[in-house]
């Protein structure tokens, strides 16, 4: 996923609790309240965020936005989460956490904002990880080390959900997968904590490494909630349509999870969640359009998803100079009014 300048990148699959019940692991609870029994299955027992709050069709919507800065955009959907992002390594050799890079987890700007995205009745799911700087667990040395740094964001931030973006050498870096999946199973052993994971995904499915981290996870007993897709960035071969392309991923996805974790069909679609990069994407020719936004939506609602994100709530605007073709931090790229894409994508 894209970035912030200097910072890293980063969603809830009430679904694999069903993997717990199927497959190895115990399970998972629902995204407010107390946990459900162990034996729950994700279709008995849908998330408040995805039902309660998020209308009748039960999918929510959770926007990344700034951990620092307030965008004029995000309220627009009415998001039922923000995904706050991104929090990291101090560096390669430090366990510990910080946001992109450098802001203290208890800056004065950070406690700001968890306090007025909180007001506003939505949820805070921590991102950790993403396409920039160093995940903790690659940077701590230890199981224990490393549960205790995710804790200490959780708890400055009051949060009881995370979210773990892993992708690029991360997925393939084995012991920091593992010692991952030891940390988080820790974790919620001793505290409620939702959990999943977000990662990227090619039009044909997710890739070995993306299968092979839920698998090391659900054989460490990770009580996981929800797999979110990167429908992004998929390649220059890829210049078809971006809301085809994002459908044939969730598509591919869902038959992956049916077979890896013994999951029913339903269960599969409510385990799944979604992030397009609204706009112009990083790989040339890759535009995510007001079109295709709507399109997605209505393609969640058909399947059941669990929930619909967007990179990034600050960038659901316009350029200054109108369309382009290059991608920016801060505008889609594309012609729009301002909170568009979240209008479309929150329903």
């Amino acid at each position: 996923m894209r970035s912030f300048a200097g910072s890293a990148s980063g969603l809830v699959l009430v679904t694999i609790l069903a993997l717990t019940s199927t497959a190895c692991s115990a399970g998972s609870g629902d995204l407010q309240g107390q946990p459900p029994s162990p034996v729950a299955r994700v279709s008995d027992a849908p998330s408040s965020a995805e039902s309660a709050t998020s209308g009748t069709s039960g999918i929510a919507f959770a926007p990344y936005v700034s951990a620092t800065e307030a965008a004029d955009t995000e309220a627009t959907g009415g998001p039922d989460a923000y995904n706050l992002a991104f929090a990291i390594a101090k560096s390669a050799n430090s366990c510990t956490p910080v946001w992109g890079n450098s802001t203290a987890l208890t800056d004065t700007a950070v406690v700001a904002r968890v306090k007025a995205l909180k007001a506003t009745g939505s949820q805070i799911r921590i991102s950790f990880g993403g396409a920039s700087g160093t995940e903790l667990a690659s940077a701590c040395d230890s199981v224990a080390d490393l549960a205790d740094a995710y804790a200490e964001v959780l708890d400055a931030t009051g949060a009881t959900l995370a979210d773990f973006d892993i992708e690029g050498d991360a997925l393939a870096d084995t012991a920091s997968v593992t010692r991952r999946a030891q940390a988080v199973a820790k974790l919620q052993k001793s505290r409620e904590l939702r959990v999943s994971y977000t990662l990227p995904v090619l039009p044909e499915g997710l890739q070995d490494d993306s299968l092979k981290l839920i698998e090391v996870s659900n054989n460490h007993d990770v009580q996981m909630d929800t797999v979110n897709l990167m429908a992004m960035n998929y390649g220059t071969s890829y210049t078809d349509d971006m809301s085809d392309y994002a459908e044939q991923a969730v598509a591919a996805a869902h038959t992956q999870l049916m077979k890896a974790l013994g999951l029913s069909s339903d269960a599969a679609w409510h385990g799944l969640a979604v992030t397009a990069m609204i706009g112009v994407n990083n790989v040339a020719g890759e535009t995510f359009t007001l079109d295709d936004a709507t399109g997605l939506r209505d393609f969640a609602e058909t399947k059941g998803l669990a929930w619909l994100s967007m990179w990034a709530a600050f960038r659901d605007q316009e350029c200054s100079g109108g369309a382009t073709t290059k991608v920016s931090e801060s505008c889609s790229g594309v012609e729009q009014d301002a909170g568009a894409f979240a209008t479309a994508l929150g329903g």
